[in-house]
């Protein structure tokens, strides 16, 4: 089955009773036991929900995983994976990665006793030099946000493969449909699904797809124990998102090829990271292990009293956290996603006040064209049309069968602490 006709079928329950063509939303907390000892199987919802297994299924084949479980937000998936180590352990963590995933391993879980060590997780030397005896997994960030850094997850895999470690990706910029992690060699992969999955800015969520029975069910303990699962209104919203996943970024996919050429010629602009463009560093690595470039950009002004004006003179394109939906948002990552870290991490990294991230969104791309023109005061150096055709000039990469054929498996040699059984 491909996945355009998965992204429209799967999960889908049909109701026995009405014949619901839409997944029904269970709205309900508990559920009536048929007598003592007995169990219809749905007990109370922070366990299992008949909407939210719905969405979990549908993501879960998507990503090639054994199971998926959903979360009330993208950042409660990361604590739950996050909550798979000791005290004592140490994790290898992209540098460059979501502000609020820095913010909670500094001033959370670095206060349990986890250790990490920051690293450019595209370099995959650079991750061996962080490594350490206790070193347990990499938490990796494939691309990155905002600066679209790809790592190499083949050679990762391979690196975790010889020093028995856990890979953990989140792939939340590319999504299911342009990379899935599992079949490179990793673990576990990691989704805030309040963007690409769902889509329409209309929901907070997130998913994680583990590759094992063992893993799925550590998770499934820690969620139920923490009590951060997705209620099934916005399970449905997601899950109706989904169904449109593959029209709605193959879309925005090609807007953002045009807008990133375009604005690699204006005069304005100093540089763009987008790795659809061949001279972007990770060009060639997304070829070989992605099935595009997505649709997430950032550019950064010559100016520095520059950037003030752009975002107040656009009119169309919103000024706005968040990506992945339907509209086109703007947003100073140095002020709003990453205002947390430290500013001289905002400097070595690069996310500077010059800093723009555009999450390119379905509107006609002659439009936001233009939004960004007046924006910048002036024209490029190319038309839309030219930064069409220069787009549609870069052939879109297939996505190979991993150059590791070897399935993912759990590190030999130290085991996960079983939690207790949870009740409700």
């Amino acid at each position: 089955m491909r996945n355009e006709t998965r992204l429209v079928h799967v999960g889908v329950r049909r109701d026995a009773r009405t014949g619901s063509v839409s997944v029904p939303i269970y709205q309900t907390a508990t559920y009536e036991h048929p007598g003592p000892g007995r169990t219809t199987g749905w007990d109370y919802s922070r366990l299992h929900n008949p909407t939210r297994e719905a969405f979990e299924q549908c993501v879960a084949e998507l990503e090639g995983g054994f199971a998926a479980l959903a979360f009330s937000s993208g950042m409660a998936a990361i604590a739950a994976v996050l909550h798979l180590f000791r005290p004592g352990d140490h994790l290898v963590v992209t540098e460059d990665l979501y502000g609020h995933t820095w913010r909670v391993l500094h001033e959370l879980f670095q206060h349990l006793g986890l250790r990490f060590t920051l690293a450019d997780t595209s370099d995959v030397e650079a991750v061996r030099r962080a490594l350490r005896p206790e070193t347990r997994a990499l938490l990796v960030e494939s691309p990155t946000n905002p600066l679209l850094r790809v790592a190499d997850l083949d050679a990762l895999a391979a690196l975790c493969r010889e020093r028995r470690l856990w890979l953990a990706v989140d792939s939340t910029l590319f999504t299911p449909l342009l990379q899935r992690p599992l079949e490179r060699g990793a673990h576990l992969v990691i989704h805030s699904a309040s963007k690409y999955l769902a889509g329409h800015n209309d929901v907070v969520a997130g998913v994680v797809v583990a590759d094992t029975p063992a893993l799925a069910d550590e998770l499934g303990t820690i969620r139920t124990i923490t009590g951060g699962v997705l209620g099934p209104h916005d399970a449905w919203l997601a899950a109706r998102g989904l169904k449109t996943l593959h029209l709605r970024l193959e879309r925005a996919q090609a807007n953002a090829l045009t807008l990133a050429h375009w604005l690699a010629a204006h005069p304005a602009v100093e540089e763009v990271h987008y790795p659809g463009l061949p001279g972007h560093p990770a060009h060639e690595r997304c070829r070989r292990q992605a099935l595009g470039f997505g649709a997430l950009l950032s550019f950064r002004v010559r100016e520095p009293e520059r950037t003030e004006r752009v975002l107040a003179r656009l009119n169309l394109i919103l000024f706005a956290e968040s990506f992945g939906g339907v509209e086109s948002l703007i947003t100073h990552p140095a002020t709003t996603t990453h205002k947390e870290m430290p500013a001289s991490l905002r400097d070595r990294l690069g996310i500077d006040t010059r800093l723009l991230r555009l999450s390119v969104g379905i509107e006609a791309v002659e439009d936001l064209v233009a939004d960004l023109e007046q924006a910048l005061e002036g024209p490029s150096t190319i038309d839309v049309e030219e930064a069409r055709k220069r787009a549609l000039s870069t052939a879109f990469p297939g996505l190979p069968p991993a150059s590791n054929p070897v399935a993912a498996a759990p590190p030999s040699g130290w085991t996960l602490r079983p939690f207790p059984s949870a009740t409700t």
